[in-house]
C-alpha cells in the first residue's frame, strides 16, 4: 500500500504538476480570468492597476518571510547548535528510536520557528544517519514530517500577519480594524490540541512504517562526512579589514542595540510577538552565537540558496491579491462561501478549501493573500469565529505541505536526498493531521459569543423607542464587534471576546462573555428589536456552545 501511494504522488508531483514558480503564473490568469468574469469590477483597467498595486505592497512582507527563513537558519547553523545536534544524534541506538527522536526534535522546532525547523531537522538527519544503519528516505520523512504544525507556532506567517498592525496581510484588521492577539490563535485550545496529539502520534505512527531490511537504501556516509567537515580555518593576516571582519565587540554592540529596541517595542506592545520581534529574536540569537560578524555573515549567505522561490513568488501572490481585492472578487467568492456554510461550519469549510489552495500556493502568506480576502468577509457575515477561520486556513496549509514539494526542497537540498525516496511517509503525515486538525475545528472551536445576537438584528437598528443616549465602548484589540454607533466603527454598544482572550484592565476571558451597554432604566425604553438583541444576548452567554 505504502509503494502504491509513493508512485501516485511520485507521478503527480514530479510529472504532472508545473514548477512553483509556474504555477503562480497560471494563477494569475486564472484570478485575472475570472475577476474578468465574475466581478463587479472586472474591467481591463482594474484588473491591470490592481495587480501592479497589489505586487509592490506585498513587498515588505515578503522580506519578512525571507528573512524568518534565513535568520532561522543561520541560528540553526552555529558552532552551538551544532554540537547540540551531534549530542541529540548519538542518543538513539535503533532505527526507531531515531525516528521517534527526530520526529519530536522537529515538531519542536518547527513549533518555535518554521526556518529553524527545517534546518535542524536536516542537520539532525545527517548527524544520525552517520550513526546508525537506517534508511535515509524513512528518516529525512521524519525530519520533514514536523513541518505539519510549524503554522501553528510562534513564526506562522498567517498568525503573526493578524497580529501585527498595519500589515499587508492582516485582513482581520482591515475588515474590523482590530488585531487577532496569539492568544486568540496560537494558544488556544482548538490549535495547541492537535498539535499535541501530532506530537504524540506521529513518533508511533513513522516508527511502525519503515520498509523491510531488504529495501533498505542507506546515505552514503563517507560522503556526509566529507561534506560536513568543518573548513580549514584562514589565520587572520593582521589587516584593519580582517581586525574588523572579526571584531566581537561589533556583534556585541549590536546586540545590546537590537535588544534594547525590541524591549521598548514589546513593552509598548504589552509584550505581544508580532513577524518582527520574532524576526528580531532570532537574529539576535543567531549574531550572538556566531559572534564574530564574518561568521554571521558567511551562514547568511548559505541560507539565501534557499530564499530564492519566495522572492520570485510572492510578489506574484501580491498581484493576485490586488486583483481579487481590487475587482471585488473577494467579496464574490464570501458570497459563495455564505451560500453553503453556518457559523459553525464555516471554519470547516475553509480548511477544506485550504487544503486545495496549498497544492497550489505552497507559501502560507501567499496562500493567506489568496484566501484571507474572501474568507474573513464569510466570517464576518456569518458571525463565525474570526480566529478559527484564520487558524483554519493555516491548519489546512500545514496538512497539505505534507504533499506539497514546495518547503520540503530545503530540507532535501541540505539531507542531499531527491523526493521520490521521501513521499510515500508524507502521504501518512498528511492523513494524520488532516485528521486531527479537522476534529478540532469541528469539535473544540467555539462559536464566536455574539453569534446568536447578531443573528436576531442585521442593519441599522432602532433600539431605543425615544430619544435617548446609547451607552458604547472601545473595547480591547481583539474583539468580536456585534453592532456599532451610525457612522462610528469604533464606537462599539454590542461586543464580545473569545474564550481566552485579553479585555480591558489586564483581565483574562475565563468563557465567551458579551457586552451589551444599557443604562439602569433603558430597557423600559428598549424597541422590540433592541429587546430582541437583549434576549438574543443573554442566549449567547448561557449557551453551551
Amino acid at each position: 500500500m505504502l509503494s502504491r501511494f509513493t508512485r501516485f504522488f511520485v507521478y503527480i508531483f514530479e510529472r504532472a504538476l508545473p514548477d512553483a514558480y509556474v504555477f503562480a503564473l497560471l494563477l494569475t490568469f486564472l484570478g485575472a480570468a475570472l475577476a474578468h468574469w465574475l466581478a463587479p469590477h472586472g474591467s481591463v483597467q482594474a484588473i491591470l492597476s490592481g495587480w501592479y498595486r497589489g505586487v509592490f505592497d506585498i513587498f515588505t512582507f515578503a522580506f519578512q518571510m525571507v528573512m524568518m527563513l534565513a535568520t532561522g537558519y543561520a541560528l540553526a547553523s552555529t558552532p552551538i547548535a551544532h554540537r547540540v545536534l551531534e549530542r541529540i544524534a548519538s542518543i538513539p541506538t535503533t532505527p526507531r528510536t531515531a525516528i521517534a527522536l527526530t520526529v519530536v526534535t522537529s515538531l519542536i522546532a518547527s513549533w518555535l520557528n518554521w526556518g529553524l525547523g527545517l534546518v535542524a531537522s536536516a542537520l539532525l538527519a545527517r548527524e544520525i544517519a552517520k550513526r546508525i544503519r537506517i534508511d535515509f528516505g524513512w528518516l529525512v520523512a521524519a525530519a520533514y514530517s514536523g513541518f505539519v504544525i510549524s503554522t501553528e507556532g510562534l513564526s506562522g506567517s498567517i498568525a503573526l500577519s493578524q497580529a501585527t498592525h498595519g500589515s499587508a496581510l492582516n485582513m482581520v484588521e482591515k475588515a474590523t480594524g482590530q488585531i487577532l492577539p496569539f492568544s486568540q490563535t496560537v494558544f488556544t485550545p482548538f490549535n495547541l490540541i492537535p498539535v499535541a496529539a501530532l506530537m504524540v502520534i506521529l513518533p508511533i505512527l513513522l516508527c511502525f512504517t519503515g520498509p523491510a531490511e531488504k529495501d533498505v537504501v542507506t546515505a552514503d556516509v563517507e560522503k556526509l562526512k566529507a561534506e560536513d567537515a568543518p573548513p580549514a580555518v584562514k589565520k587572520e593576516s593582521g589587516s584593519l579589514g580582517a581586525l574588523l571582519d572579526h571584531a566581537w565587540l561589533f556583534t556585541l554592540l549590536l546586540a545590546a542595540i537590537g535588544a534594547g529596541a525590541l524591549f521598548v517595542t514589546l513593552r509598548a506592545s504589552n509584550f505581544s510577538l508580532d513577524l518582527n520581534s520574532v524576526i528580531m529574536i532570532l537574529f539576535l540569537t543567531g549574531v550572538l552565537l556566531h559572534w564574530r560578524p564574518l561568521a554571521y555573515a558567511a551562514a547568511m549567505r548559505k541560507a539565501g540558496r534557499f530564499t530564492g522561490p519566495l522572492i520570485l513568488q510572492y510578489p506574484l501572490y501580491g498581484g493576485l491579491m490586488g486583483i481579487m481585492t481590487s475587482t471585488g472578487l473577494a467579496g464574490v467568492l464570501s458570497a459563495a462561501f455564505i451560500r453553503f456554510s453556518t457559523a459553525r461550519t464555516l471554519p470547516l469549510f475553509t480548511y477544506l478549501t485550504s487544503l486545495i489552495i496549498t497544492l497550489f500556493i505552497p507559501s502560507g502568506g501567499g496562500h493567506w493573500a489568496v484566501q484571507g480576502p474572501f474568507a474573513i468577509p464569510a466570517a464576518q457575515a456569518l458571525h463565525a469565529s474570526l480566529a478559527g477561520t484564520t487558524m483554519s486556513v493555516a491548519m489546512g496549509e500545514s496538512a497539505a505541505n505534507m504533499l506539497q514539494p514546495f518547503w520540503v526542497l530545503p530540507i532535501l537540498a541540505i539531507a542531499g536526498i531527491s523526493m521520490r525516496r521521501v513521499m510515500g511517509f508524507m502521504v501518512l503525515t498528511f492523513l494524520t493531521a488532516l485528521i486531527c486538525f479537522a476534529l478540532s475545528l469541528f469539535f473544540l472551536l467555539p462559536l464566536s459569543a455574539p453569534a446568536a445576537a447578531a443573528r436576531s438584528a442585521t442593519g441599522l437598528v432602532q433600539v431605543l423607542k425615544g430619544p435617548g443616549m446609547q451607552k458604547w465602548a472601545i473595547p480591547e484589540p481583539g474583539d468580536i464587534s456585534v453592532a456599532t454607533l451610525p457612522g462610528a466603527a469604533k464606537q462599539k454598544a454590542v461586543f464580545g471576546y473569545e474564550r481566552f482572550a485579553a479585555m480591558s484592565g489586564g483581565y483574562i476571558a475565563p468563557g465567551r462573555p458579551e457586552i451589551l451597554l444599557l443604562g439602569n432604566d433603558t430597557p423600559d425604553d428598549l424597541t422590540p428589536r433592541g429587546m430582541a438583541l437583549l434576549d438574543a444576548a443573554i442566549a449567547s452567554l448561557v449557551s453551551p456552545q
